[in-house]
C-alpha cells in the first residue's frame, strides 16, 4: 500500500481503482484543509479591499503566485498569470500575443501529438492572420526526431507550440533542443506543461520556454485554477485577453489605462481559494519529491506493461520503456471498442478513460479512432495494478468475445 494513500480522503474505505490521473488527479487532505481554512478565516475580495480579511486574502493569493513561480523556476513572481487551466492560458497567448504578432506567410509549428487545446487556438490565429500551421511528425512511440524540428522550424516560423509530455503516449519532448532551434530562427516557444508539471521537475528558464502553461487539477490541486508563465518582456508588450474590473489603473468615459503585469491579465474577481489550493498542492508535491514520484510511476508502469505484454489481444501504444510513459499506458483490446472496455471496467470499480483523448490528429496518425488509457500516479499501488491487469484478461469474455 502506498504510504501516501492515507493522505487522500477519497480513497478511504473505497475499493475504487482510479487510473484516470492524466485527466484529473485526486486531492490530499492538506489541499482540502488549506482551502477550507481560507474559506473559514479570510474569504473576501483580494487586491482592492483595505480591511483585514481582504488584505489577508491578497497576501494568500500573492503567496500562491510566488509558490508557482518558484515551482517552475520563473525569475519573477509577476511572470505568473493565474488562469482557469492550461486551455485558458494557451488561449490567452493566442489572442493577446498571436493575433498581434502573426501575419500572412508566418508559420506556427506544432506536433501531431498535441492536445486539442494546443491546436485549436492556433487554428484560430491562422484563420485570422493568414499564418500557416506546420506539423512535426513523431515516431509511433511518440518520440520526436531531431530531423523534424530542425527541418520544420525555419525563418518563417514565428511560434513553436509543443507539449512537454504527450497526454496519449506519455512521451517527453526535447523542449530545450526545440527551443534552441526556434530561438535561433527568432521564434517564440510556448510549452503545454499540463502533463509534465505533476510528474517531473520543471525549470522554465532551463527549458528555454517563452510561455509555459499548467493546470492545478492535474497536480493535486483544485479545478478552475491554472497558471501561465510568460517572459516579462513579452507580457508587457501584450494587450489584455479580458477586460473589466481589477485589471485597470484608470477609466474614463472614452478610454482606460491598464494595470501592470500580471494584474492586467486577471480581470474580475480572481479565484483566490483555488490559488491557495494550488499552493498547498505544490507544497505537497515538494514534500513527496519528484525523485519519489518518478520512481513510483516507473515501477507501477513497468509492472503494468509486463502484465499487458503477456496478453496477445492487447495492443499497447508508446515506448516499451516504462520510464518513457510518465504513468500513461494507452491501449486497445482486439475486437472491443474502448468505450465498452471502460464501461465494463467501471462495473468492476476501475476508472480509466476511453476515446480520442482530445488528440484526434494523433489518433489518425496511429491508425485508430480511439483508445483506452490508464494513467497512474504515485498514490496508486501494485495491488491496484494487479487487479486491473486481472480484469483486462476478462474483458473480452465479459463482452461476449470468448476468453
Amino acid at each position: 500500500m502506498s504510504s501516501y494513500r492515507e493522505d487522500f480522503p477519497i480513497f478511504k474505505g473505497s475499493d475504487v481503482i482510479y487510473f484516470d490521473n492524466a485527466a484529473t488527479s485526486q486531492r490530499p487532505r492538506q489541499v482540502i484543509e488549506a482551502m477550507r481554512s481560507f474559506n473559514d478565516s479570510c474569504n473576501a475580495n483580494p487586491l482592492r479591499g483595505l480591511y483585514d480579511w481582504s488584505v489577508r486574502t491578497t497576501d494568500a493569493y500573492e503567496a500562491a503566485r510566488h509558490a508557482v513561480a518558484h515551482f517552475i523556476g520563473a525569475e519573477r513572481d509577476c511572470e505568473i498569470v493565474f488562469t482557469r487551466n492550461t486551455t485558458e492560458s494557451i488561449n490567452l497567448v493566442a489572442y493577446s500575443w498571436g493575433l498581434a504578432n502573426l501575419h500572412a506567410g508566418d508559420e506556427i509549428v506544432l506536433t501531431v501529438s498535441e492536445h486539442h487545446s494546443n491546436i485549436l487556438p492556433w487554428q484560430m490565429c491562422a484563420r485570422r492572420t493568414g499564418a500557416r500551421l506546420v506539423y512535426m511528425e513523431c515516431e509511433k512511440d511518440g518520440t520526436l526526431p531531431a530531423s523534424e524540428y530542425e527541418s520544420k522550424i525555419t525563418d518563417r516560423t514565428k511560434l513553436v507550440a509543443v507539449a512537454e509530455v504527450s497526454n496519449v503516449l506519455g512521451a517527453v519532448n526535447p523542449i530545450r533542443e526545440i527551443a534552441d532551434v526556434a530561438h535561433r530562427k527568432g521564434a517564440v516557444v510556448l510549452v503545454d506543461g499540463a502533463q509534465s508539471t505533476p510528474h517531473m521537475p520543471v525549470d522554465v528558464k532551463a527549458l528555454g520556454a517563452d510561455f509555459y502553461a499548467l493546470s492545478g487539477h492535474k497536480m493535486l490541486g483544485p479545478m478552475g485554477i491554472g497558471a501561465l508563465y510568460g517572459r516579462i518582456a513579452l507580457l508587457e508588450e501584450m494587450q489584455p485577453f479580458l477586460t473589466g474590473g481589477e485589471m485597470i489603473e484608470t477609466v474614463t468615459r472614452e478610454s482606460a489605462t491598464f494595470a501592470p503585469v500580471p494584474e492586467k491579465f486577471e480581470a474580475g474577481t480572481v479565484n483566490a481559494m483555488g490559488a491557495v489550493g494550488l499552493s498547498a498542492a505544490i507544497d505537497y508535491l515538494n514534500g513527496v519529491g519528484f525523485d519519489t514520484i518518478m520512481r513510483k510511476e516507473r515501477d507501477l508502469t513497468g509492472l503494468l506493461l509486463d502484465r499487458m505484454r503477456k496478453m496477445p489481444e492487447v495492443t499497447v501504444y508508446g515506448s516499451e520503456d516504462p520510464a518513457k510513459h510518465c504513468g500513461i499506458v494507452t491501449f486497445n483490446i482486439e475486437g472491443c471498442h474502448p468505450h465498452d472496455v471502460a464501461s465494463v471496467l467501471d462495473s468492476e470499480h476501475i476508472c480509466i478513460r476511453a476515446g480520442h483523448h482530445c488528440a484526434q490528429p494523433l489518433m489518425k496518425y496511429l491508425g485508430v479512432s480511439s483508445t483506452a488509457r490508464a494513467s497512474l500516479y504515485f498514490y496508486n499501488t501494485e495491488e491496484e495494478v494487479e487487479r486491473f491487469a486481472d480484469a483486462l484478461t476478462k474483458v473480452r469474455g465479459w463482452l461476449g468475445y470468448g476468453a
